[in-house]
């Protein structure tokens, strides 16, 4: 795939969006249509359905891994991308500045190379692995995944990327391995409103083992063909669709298998708000913002929010048994 840099892309190649999503998906249906069916073997060979804990509440109607066939869907949506300029430029990336608008202006001239991302812990292989050799990983590949934001809105967004799990496997996590705990880069110099007490820094997330090695859970490079820019988290990022967009960790260096649930930044800033979880749900609303709705960027009117954004099919059964009022 050709990545071009931000400032390379005209505006004649991402106004009309249904001809850039018909045309790509269209090459990449034959890509995918050849990977998922290992992909999707593989994930359940290493994820087995999940033990059902009877008294607890289920969710209805997920008992075991999706299809290949589900799989699939999952790595696209319908939905037409929101556009370019939006993506770039409404942004939550407080290293840089805690106003969405402002962001990409305060991100203008952040140097991403040389870049490198440590990855160690419980495994066998720890590695630092070079910017370089993480794009050659495994193929990057086109994702169109709905963002969904804690603060109601939401976006769709043509992410370029690849699976958590090709990284994961190169390291080969240990059986005590149970989490996946992930660091941004701390440099005040470069991220300037680390000078400031707005966060605990540098900014952690985590995840579950499984959750991580989900085909679904992808470190972006890039977006709409390009480069990532720098304020949507270059030069690597996480995406976990089917969660709040915060959960997505930006400019990443640092990345530890460990045994114990990690501590994430937002559940050190307000644990009664933001659970370890972070799955989108309509029902609950433990934030000062109701969930029940979003507001999708570019649209005057509201619409109803999907259990899990969406992916329930896809990763419900991730969760088979869990009352998600609790584990939210």
């Amino acid at each position: 795939m050709l990545i071009k840099k931000p400032d390379e892309i005209k505006s004649s190649e991402i106004t009309d969006q249904k001809v850039y999503l018909n045309r790509r998906l269209f090459i990449r249906g034959a890509v995918l249509a050849g990977s998922v069916a290992a992909t999707g073997l593989l994930y359940r060979k290493l994820n087995p359905p999940a033990a059902v804990v009877e008294e607890q509440p289920k969710i209805a109607g997920i008992v075991k891994p999706p299809s290949d066939e589900s799989m699939r869907q999952g790595f696209k949506v319908n939905e037409a991308p929101t556009s370019f300029e939006d993506i770039t430029n409404y942004n939550n990336f407080y290293e840089f500045s805690t106003e969405k608008r402002s962001v990409a202006s305060e991100a203008r001239g952040f140097i991403t190379r040389p870049w490198t991302v440590e990855v160690g812990g419980l495994v066998n292989k720890p590695k630092t692995f070079d910017l370089d050799d993480l794009l050659k990983l495994a193929p990057q590949e086109e994702r169109i995944y709905r963002h969904r934001c804690v603060e109601a809105w939401s976006m769709v967004i043509p992410w370029v990327g690849f699976s958590l799990n090709a990284l994961l496997k190169q390291v080969e996590p240990l059986s005590t391995a149970r989490y996946v705990a992930f660091q941004t880069l701390l440099d005040p110099k470069r991220l300037p409103n680390q000078s400031t007490s707005v966060l605990d820094w540098p900014y952690v997330e985590g995840l579950r083992l499984d959750e991580a090695m989900h085909p679904l859970t992808i470190l972006a490079t890039g977006l709409y063909g390009g480069t990532l820019p720098p304020q949507d988290g270059a030069p690597i990022r996480l995406v976990v669709p089917w969660k709040y967009g915060y959960k997505g960790i930006k400019s990443i260096v640092k990345i530890s298998l460990v045994a114990d649930e990690p501590p994430t930044t937002w559940n050190i800033q307000v644990p009664e708000w933001y659970g370890f979880y972070s799955n989108v749900n309509p029902n609950v609303s433990q934030t000062r913002w109701s969930q029940a709705t979003e507001h999708r960027i570019g649209e005057y009117s509201s619409r109803p929010t999907l259990l899990f954004n969406g992916y329930a099919e896809q990763v419900g059964h991730l969760y088979q048994g869990m009352d998600l009022n609790v584990n939210y």
